[in-house]
C-alpha cells in the first residue's frame, strides 16, 4: 500500500469483501478525504506514495466504514440540492428523494411574494437552507426537538450565508411556530415514517448511527404526519401548503388522513426519481377561516 493506487485498490477490496455497497467509489471518498484531495488532483496523484499519517488516517476510515458507520457521518458532510451540507450522528443524513419534497414547495410557491416557510424537524437544516438559497426572497422557520440538530442547522444556514433569514426554533413539531403566531405559506417536513415495530428490520447504518427521533414514528408509520395534519392549519395562511414526504407505499394512507381531515383540498401526490410516491401535499382553502393564535402575522 505504498502508492495512493495501491492504497485504494486495498480498501477497495477490503470494503467489497465485506459486502459494502459502491466498494470502489467508498474507497476513493475516504482515501481522497485522507489525504484530503479534489478528484482531480487524486487522479493525478495516483502513483505518489501516501504519507503515514494520512494512511494511519484513511485506514481508519475503513475500519469505521467496515463497521457500518455511514460514509457521509466519516467525511463529515452530505450534498444535498447542489449545496454542501455538515452532517454528523446528531441528524439525519439528507436523501436525494427528500430533494422532490423541496422542489414541491418552490413549485408550489411560484408567484408568491415574499412567502414564509416552515421546515418541521429541520435536522441538518438541509430543506430550510436548501429554501433560503433557492427564494431569496422567503423568510424561513425551521424547528427541532432535539438542540443538537439545531447546533448542525445553523451551521450550515451560516456556511450557505442565509443565518440572516432563518430563524431556528426548538420544540416539538409545529407547537413552537404556533406558539409564536407564525403565519406560514408552506409547512414543509420529512417526517420519521418508520413504525417502531419495522425499527429493528432496518440496514444497520441506519438502525445503529442515525438519531432514532428522526427516523422511527410512534406506533404506527404516519403517527406524526398525523400531527401535521392536524396542527397545520394552526399555521397556515389560507391558501398556505402542507408538504410532507412519505414512505414508499404509504402515500394513500398519508392522503387519506387529509381527506378525512375537513378543510384540505387539491391534495396531490409527487413521484421521485425512482418513480416512488414520495411527497404528498394539501392546501388549506384560500377563503378558510384563520384558526392560529396570531392572524395578523
Amino acid at each position: 500500500m505504498r502508492t495512493v493506487a495501491e492504497a485504494w485498490q486495498a480498501g477497495r477490496d477490503h470494503l467489497a469483501a465485506l459486502g459494502i455497497e459502491e466498494a470502489a467509489v467508498t474507497a476513493e471518498l475516504l482515501l481522497r478525504h485522507a489525504l484530503d484531495l479534489t478528484r482531480t488532483q487524486f487522479h493525478i496523484a495516483r502513483n505518489q506514495p501516501v504519507p503515514d499519517r494520512a494512511r494511519d488516517r484513511y485506514l481508519g476510515y475503513i475500519g469505521e466504514r467496515a463497521r457500518g458507520r455511514p460514509l457521509a457521518y466519516i467525511v463529515g458532510h452530505r450534498e444535498f440540492m447542489g449545496l454542501d451540507f455538515l452532517v454528523d450522528e446528531r441528524v439525519l443524513i439528507p436523501r436525494p428523494e427528500t430533494e422532490v419534497l423541496v422542489e414541491t414547495v418552490l413549485e408550489l410557491l411560484r408567484g408568491a411574494t415574499s412567502p414564509v416557510v416552515a421546515d418541521i424537524g429541520t435536522g441538518s437544516g438541509a430543506i430550510a437552507v436548501s429554501v433560503a438559497v433557492l427564494r431569496p426572497d422567503a423568510p424561513v422557520v425551521a424547528t427541532d426537538l432535539s438542540h443538537g440538530a439545531l447546533e448542525v442547522a445553523r451551521a450550515n444556514a451560516a456556511r450557505h450565508r442565509v443565518a440572516e433569514r432563518i430563524t431556528f426554533l426548538a420544540g416539538d413539531l409545529l407547537e413552537p411556530v404556533i406558539g409564536g403566531g407564525w403565519r406560514l405559506d408552506a409547512v414543509a417536513c420529512n417526517p420519521p415514517y418508520i413504525a417502531s415495530e419495522a425499527a429493528a428490520g432496518l440496514p444497520r447504518e441506519i438502525r445503529e448511527f442515525e438519531p432514532a427521533l428522526a427516523v422511527v414514528a410512534p406506533g404506527q408509520g404516519e403517527s406524526v404526519h398525523a400531527r401535521l395534519v392536524d396542527e397545520a392549519p394552526g399555521a397556515l395562511r389560507p391558501g398556505g401548503w402542507l408538504v410532507m414526504e412519505v414512505a414508499a407505499g404509504q402515500a394513500p394512507r398519508v392522503v387519506e388522513l387529509l381527506e378525512q381531515r375537513a378543510g384540505y383540498e387539491a391534495v396531490q401526490v409527487r413521484r421521485d426519481g425512482l418513480g416512488w410516491e414520495r411527497v404528498v401535499a394539501a392546501r388549506w382553502p384560500a377563503g378558510a377561516r384563520c384558526v392560529g393564535i396570531d392572524c395578523g402575522r
